[in-house]
């Protein structure tokens, strides 16, 4: 029966499987976005707004860190236009990693002060930031002896 399958996989003229695209197959992720979380009815808001996504497979909101955490077989972009688009709020993908994480010696300025206990805010993947980061000590010694913001800079000017 092999070699019957063979020659006939060899003279199959239906075009069905040559048009159709053929779909990849999601991976399982976890999604962490960022969006405001003032009471219960946002939050129950924000959960019931991912809920009904095909492909999600667990829901979890914390709104003490204004996180809210989707695992499942989704797509990112669509998850964060979902939130936005159903709950009316601003939101972006989490932004900080836990503190152990950073290499030292930080630049003061780079984190947020928003951010969690615990936590702050990417650097590597923040354009925003990553300059004022990789800043040398030195760089960042003259630039700061001239701040108006730094209370111990020369008043020279």
């Amino acid at each position: 029966m092999g070699a019957l399958d063979h020659i006939s996989e060899l003279f199959d003229f239906s075009h069905r499987s040559s048009s159709r695209k053929l779909k990849k197959n999601k991976q399982l992720q976890t999604v962490e976005i960022k969006v405001r979380i003032d009471c219960e009815g946002c939050e129950k808001k924000v959960k019931k707004s991912v809920e009904g996504m095909k492909g999600v497979t667990q829901v979890d909101v914390d709104p003490k860190k204004n996180k809210l955490t989707v695992i499942g077989y989704v797509d990112p972009k669509k998850v964060l236009h979902r939130v936005q688009h159903r709950t009316g709020k601003k939101a972006e993908f989490w932004p900080y990693i836990p503190y152990e994480m950073v290499a030292h010696p930080y630049a003061p300025g780079a984190y947020d002060k928003k951010a969690p206990p615990g936590y702050v805010r990417n650097v590597l993947v923040d354009p925003e930031s990553f300059n004022l980061a990789r800043a040398s000590s030195l760089e960042q010694k003259y630039s700061s002896a001239f701040s108006d913001e730094n209370p111990n800079a020369c008043s020279v000017m």
